[in-house]
């Protein structure tokens, strides 16, 4: 179904049936407190339904089940068509209710529904396929060795993989981290977002009916400070990986610490900056882009170019151009095509990102644009927001917002712009726009970020691994073949001939 009016994605909506149950061992079950919390739809502040608050308890019995499906190697130990085979399932499975995927997505988060069926429908299936197809074109290594020894360097699944997710690309940062898990052969327990939990437990439904062996995939939904902690201490848990701020990140690889050392891969925050050039064209594709990388999603991104680095002598122009677009943004319903911006994830959320906008103001920038809430409109909304006259020394040119706000910084020539980018606690992403090939490639060598997209605000595709320098994340990469080395360890088998 191709649903194109707000009619018909509001039809679906009134038909779905919201999950509210954690997925252990192969079926649906409360959480063993029975405790359980409310899902919000921030677009409207209305109760979606309760959803299975886990705890450490319900972590315990999720760990030990899929400890049990790893070690009966179902799946660990499957010949590698057969993963592929149940994987490529997936993908189609996911594309076939990619519609009401997209819709539960768009309600339980406040993202936009074309912004939903575009991950939903294409991206998340697009991974389940890679991942799959490359399972049986992954090898290992024979070492040279005089003739009478044969030593073999293979790759093995390390075993229990646990995966806390974001809120602000829910299905996707699961497909992100499923996919390359899954195809190592791991048995996996996922805590999604307590903000965003519907589209993770809809998945797992999805992954039985591809075929998933019981206890491979586990889904938990439930708060940071219980299931997560819980996650990330517990001792038969091999390895973690985490998308989300930097702060709980850190808690993590304390966790580890204190628990069983088990590696932890990170992908957090960013301060990313967005560079034009005194030589690059301020024409319509290059204020789209300035536009987008900033407020994509509600400016909800990781990789979120909110600095945007402009030359004092061309930054009128810019600041004009893109002015005129972000005025035009239609900013409303999620459900509706037309909308470009959804709201906020959460009431307190919204609060948070209003509060940067007011500490920006007293520090002395000027809003040009937006600046506050929608008026009377019961959901969780911010106007994006243009802030002019922003220092490279003030909070909201220091500090993750994770909100829409695009603020602007004059550089009087190329290397003052390349200091203060680089003048970061930050190094997730950075865009570069200019027509020297020579300065683009000298920026993105100097600028410590794991992604430089240069004339295009990119984070690349499933084949390019993502992640960041310091801190913005860890060695660890989701994506491309670099994703699968997270779920993996390596092992070396030396076999010696008679002696001749």
């Amino acid at each position: 179904m191709n649903a194109t009016a707000p009619a018909e994605y509001r039809a679906i909506a009134s038909r779905l049936s919201f999950p509210s149950q954690a997925f252990i061992g192969g079926r649906f079950v409360p959480a063993r407190s029975g405790r359980t919390f409310e899902n919000v739809n921030p677009a409207t502040g209305e109760v979606l339904g309760s959803v299975a608050a886990c705890d450490a308890d319900d972590v315990d019995a999720a760990v030990a089940a899929a400890r049990r499906a790893f070690e009966q190697g179902e799946w660990a130990r499957a010949a590698p068509e057969t993963r592929k085979a149940v994987l490529l399932r997936l993908a189609d499975l996911v594309r076939r209710d990619a519609d009401e995927l997209a819709v539960m997505e768009s309600l339980d988060s406040g993202k936009t529904i074309t912004d939903c069926l575009n991950e939903v429908g294409h991206e998340v299936p697009t991974f389940f396929q890679w991942y799959g197809e490359l399972i049986d074109k992954t090898f290992g290594k024979v070492a040279p060795t005089d003739e009478n020894v044969l030593a073999l360097v293979v790759q093995e699944p390390i075993g229990v993989a646990g995966v806390v997710l974001p809120w602000n690309f829910p299905l996707l940062m699961a497909a992100w981290k499923l996919a390359p898990a899954l195809a190592a052969g791991c048995s996996v327990v996922v805590k999604p977002a307590e903000q965003t939990p519907l589209t993770a437990l809809k998945l797992a439904e999805l992954a039985v009916e591809a075929g998933l062996p019981d206890g491979v995939l586990n889904v938990l939904p439930g708060f940071g400070e219980t299931a997560g902690q819980a996650i990330g201490r517990h001792p038969d848990i091999d390895v973690v990986s985490f998308t989300g701020s930097t702060e709980v990140g850190g808690m993590f690889l304390r966790y580890s610490s204190e628990s069983n050392l088990k590696p932890v891969g990170l992908e957090m925050g960013g301060k990313s900056p967005f560079i034009v050039l005194e030589d690059a064209p301020i024409d319509d594709r290059l204020v789209a882009n300035a536009v987008s990388a900033a407020l994509w999603n509600g400016g909800q991104n990781c990789s979120a170019n909110m600095r945007q680095f402009v030359p004092r002598s061309r930054k009128e122009e810019f600041l004009s151009k893109v002015l005129a677009r972000v005025e035009a943004l239609k900013v409303g319903d999620p459900l509706d095509p037309a909308t470009e911006m959804g709201s906020m994830v959460t009431q307190e959320h919204q609060r948070r990102v209003l509060g940067f906008i007011e500490t920006g103001v007293s520090q002395g920038a000027r809003v040009l644009a937006g600046g506050g809430p929608i008026d009377g409109n019961p959901g969780y909304f911010v106007r994006p927001t243009v802030f002019d006259d922003v220092t490279h020394a003030m909070t909201i040119a220091r500090e993750e917002i994770f909100g829409p706000v695009l603020g602007v910084i004059a550089f009087s020539d190329p290397e003052e712009a390349l200091r203060m980018a680089v003048d970061s606690p930050y190094g997730l992403h950075a865009t570069v726009f200019t027509r020297d090939i020579d300065r683009a490639l000298h920026f993105a060598r100097r600028l410590p970020c794991g992604t430089i997209s240069v004339n295009r605000f990119s984070e690349g595709d499933v084949k390019t691994p993502f992640g960041g320098y310091k801190r913005s994340g860890s060695l660890a990469r989701d994506n491309g073949t670099e994703a699968i080395q997270q779920y993996v360890q390596t092992k070396t088998i030396w076999i010696a001939g008679p002696d001749l």
